[in-house]
This record gives C-alpha cells, structure tokens and sequence, in this order.
C-alpha cells in the first residue's frame, strides 16, 4: 500500500509540470516525499559507483532507495501518458477553471507546509518573506532572447531542472524567461522525428546543465535541510506562497512570435467579475482543490499517527 501512495504522488508530480506555473518540486513538498526525494537523487555518489564494482547490488538498491525512485518515476511517466494530457486539454479548453483547482489545492497546501516548522523565529519569517517576494518577483522578470550559445544552454539545462525541483518555481517559466523555451521545446520534437543533427547540438548541453543542476542543487538543498530545517522550510513556504500569483486563475495572456509561433510570454492578471457565472464555478473549482488539499493532508496525518 505504502509504494500505491508513493506512485499516486509521483502520478501528482508529473501532471503539475503540465498546469504553467505549477512545479514537481511543489507536489513533492506538499505530499511529504520532498527531503526523501533529495536524498534519493543525490545517493548516486562514489559509494554508489562502489558497491556496483563489489556487485553488492542489495546495498545498491538500499543506499540508492531504488523502490522508492522506481515508484515516484513510474507515477510521473504514467502521469505524462496519460492524465497530463487531459489536463493539458482542459488547461487549454478550461484555463480558469483548471488554473483554479490548482489555486485551490496550493493555497491550502501552504498551512501543511508551514506546519513543517518545528520552531517558528524571526529568521524564519524573514524567509517567508525573501521566498514569497522571489516567486512573485519571476512573474515580472524580463524575457531574454534565444542564445545558442554552448554555455548558455549548460546554464539554461541546470536553472530549468533545479526550477523544476524548487517547489514554487516552475522550470517552464524560466526557460520562458531566460529565452530559450522554444529552441529547447523545438529541438525534442527534432529528436523524436530523428533530426538528430539539429536535435543535438541543443540537447547535449542542456541535458549536461540538467544533470550537473540536480546532482548540485539536491546536495545543497539536503545540506541546508539537515543544518537549517526551519528556515529552509519557511524559504519553501514562502516560495509556495508566492507562487499563487503565478498561477491567478484570472489573466490574459500577452503572446508574441517566435520563430513563426505565437508563445505566451506573460499574463495580464485581474479581478474576477462577481456577477459573473464563470467566476463562481471558478471558486468551485479553488473549492475542490482545497478539499482534495484537505483530504491528502488528513490522510497523511491518520497513516503517521
């Protein structure tokens, strides 16, 4: 039962990272599996390289906490093939509504996050503070342009993935910003449709950049787990909190052309129309998300307990 949960939040994870705004990192931490996710990615160390040259593969499995990857990986993929498409449908037939429900669900999450801190002090509301500004501060951020600069894409490939792994910051959103969403975006479908000449030349580094991201950024952040727990929870919260701004169900998007395509590159954000019917099944739609929100929390509550 403890590995169908596991999967299910792994399923989470990787149906967020299709709602823009919305990150992994972000399931992970409300779900509870976030420090053991860290701990799992940055096991693949010199001890683990060691044990397999021992061939002692029982420790591998242990020291790498391989189920519990094997769990989280299976969930996220068969979230991707198949509900993250039908939220992908509803984000681009029923944008506020579907936005909402993720409103919803991070907005309560924030209480269960907060929780997390064992002693609340200044520091700690600093943090809120300092995380909370930073996600809202990315909504206001100015778009670079495409740079196919070899160590720019190492640079975009390691800020993406430790986005992605950030709960609040969503990976998407700063290759927008950083300019090279659409080269990167295009470049995979040239790989799936065997252009590997102009596929990989852009693939290569950024998938360098990605591993060097989260084989550096899980070590610090388990790091600054271990020695500063309540203030890297409340920077966290914060980051959440914040993120709720990103993620207004209430814009308009302001869209440009890239390379022959028009891309969404920012939101006009406004209050909702009371009178207005949609704006209400929206508020269902924040509604639900809470009481799933809820329901995950006292779930997880009642199996610690």
């Amino acid at each position: 039962m403890e590995w169908l949960f596991i999967f299910l939040k792994g399923f989470a994870m990787g149906a967020a990272n299709v709602i823009p705004g919305v990150s992994g990192g972000t399931v992970a931490f409300i779900t509870g599996i976030y420090e053991r996710l860290l701990n799992a990615i940055k096991s693949f160390d010199m001890q683990a390289l060691r044990l397999i040259q021992k061939k002692r593969i029982g420790d591998l499995i242990k020291h790498i906490d391989l189920w519990f990857l094997v769990a989280i990986g299976s969930g996220v993929v068969g979230s991707i093939a198949s509900l993250a498409k039908v939220l992908k449908w509803a984000y681009v037939e029923h944008e506020v509504c579907t936005s909402a429900l993720f409103f919803g669900l991070i907005a309560l999450s924030i209480l269960s996050v907060a929780r997390m801190v064992k002693k609340w002090n200044v520091a700690c509301f600093v943090a809120v503070l300092l995380g909370c500004a930073f996600a809202v501060s990315l909504a206001f951020f100015e778009h670079g342009g495409e740079n196919r600069d070899h160590l720019y894409l190492v640079l975009c490939g390691a800020v993406a993935m430790c986005s992605m792994i950030m709960p609040g910051v969503s990976g998407s959103f700063v290759l927008i910003l950083m300019g090279n969403y659409m080269l990167i975006l295009n470049s995979v479908n040239d790989l799936r449709s065997q252009q590997f000449d102009k596929a990989l030349p852009i693939i290569i580094p950024v998938g360098i950049g990605a591993v060097l991201g989260v084989a550096i950024l899980s070590r610090f952040l388990s790091w600054l787990f271990k020695k500063f727990h309540d203030v890297t929870t409340a920077l966290i919260t914060g980051f959440v909190a914040g993120s709720l701004y990103v993620i207004w169900p209430w814009k308009t998007a302001v869209t440009i052309m890239i390379a022959g395509k028009e891309k969404v590159v920012d939101f006009d954000r406004y209050r909702p129309e009371i009178d207005n019917v949609g704006t209400w099944y929206a508020i269902g739609f924040i509604a639900i998300g809470a009481v799933i929100m809820f329901a995950m929390d006292y779930a997880g509550k009642k199996k610690s307990a």
